[in-house]
């Protein structure tokens, strides 16, 4: 009698920490359905990663959970990782390159969430929502940061990389009135004008003008520590920094210590280096609002990144092409 042919099997790894689903992998198994056995899991290091984990045939990963080359090379079965979300810089794209085994990610779930929620914490900003918040509830009524509120018309917004969620912010903070200026030394010439903004050529020239900096960049080897000590100090006094793409696109330090020095006037950070936020002399850093790398969760936007990378896995263990491969194979 031959052997029973191995179910395909699906891991769902999650972050110890912080788990970011409420629910376990059931949306995962109606989605891949019949097509594998799909078990969630959860592991605060690669070092958690059990015999189940390492013998699947796709991955799909949360937030925070890395992998490299260690594990890798034991995943002899894996025929995908799939990070649920845009970026992939917690999984060694290279290595797994040279395993033969594909990355995707899912780049357009939470670009509307995303955009929405650099805008607010930039609004929150130049309109002292914070500040005003706290006189209010303290039976205060003196306006003491009414020298920093701001018509909005006669700013500058900013943008650090006009992919599918620079671009909606750009849109977003041009409906409001902002003048949008970007950088991006990846698009072609001519892309200000079909969106009706400015350009820069450089970091260092939008840093210079920039009344709100926001930054949509992937973090790799070229934008880690994009902003530190020196571009910092290339901004306005008065200027306020937002980063709702990755952490290490700013080196914590740097920004903590000019938000102390007022060498800028406020930040807007729902991620940030080696996050979440580890000392009490962190929380109280003055100017800085701080969210808890949310913003790219909603409901609706949850259920179509799980449905997205439920999808992938199933093309994968159905040997289908699959989508949004991020490391070339």
């Amino acid at each position: 009698m031959p052997a029973r042919k191995r179910k395909p099997h699906v891991a769902v790894v999650d972050w110890e920490p912080a788990p970011a689903s409420n629910s376990g992998a059931e949306l995962e198994a109606k989605t891949i359905g019949k097509a594998a056995v799909v078990k969630y899991y959860l592991a605060a290091t690669e070092a958690d990663f059990t015999p189940a984990i390492l013998r699947s045939d796709a991955i799909i990963l949360w937030q925070n959970t890395t992998v490299t080359e260690v594990s890798i090379a034991k995943m002899t079965n894996c025929r995908v990782f799939i990070r649920n979300g845009v970026g992939y810089d917690t999984v060694d794209i290279a290595a797994a390159a040279r395993r033969g085994i594909p990355v995707c990610n899912v780049p357009d779930y939470g670009t509307e969430e995303v955009a929405d929620h650099a805008i607010a914490l930039a609004m929150a900003q130049v309109r002292q929502l914070f500040p005003l918040h706290r006189e209010a509830m303290s039976l205060g009524w003196k306006l003491h940061v009414k020298e920093k509120l701001r018509r909005l018309s006669t700013l500058t917004f900013g943008i650090v990389g006009l992919g599918r969620i620079g671009t909606a912010c750009a849109l977003r903070a041009k409906a409001l009135g902002f003048r949008v200026v970007f950088h991006d030394p990846y698009l072609p010439s001519g892309t200000h004008k079909a969106l009706g903004i400015g350009r820069a050529d450089s970091l260092s020239k939008l840093l210079k003008q920039a009344d709100v900096v926001s930054l949509h960049c992937p973090l790799n080897a070229e934008t880690h520590y994009l902003i530190a000590e020196k571009e910092l100090a290339l901004m306005k006094p008065t200027a306020y920094l937002v980063n709702t793409a990755r952490g290490g696109v700013i080196k914590k330090k740097a920004v903590l210590a000019a938000l102390r020095k007022g060498v800028i006037a406020g930040a807007g950070l729902d991620v940030i280096e080696d996050e979440p936020l580890k000392t009490k002399a962190e929380a109280r850093t003055p100017n800085l609002i701080a969210t808890c790398h949310a913003a790219f969760c909603s409901v609706e936007g949850m259920i179509e990144m799980r449905t997205t990378s439920a999808r992938i896995a199933k093309q994968a263990v159905l040997d289908q092409p699959l989508d949004n491969v991020v490391n070339g194979l």
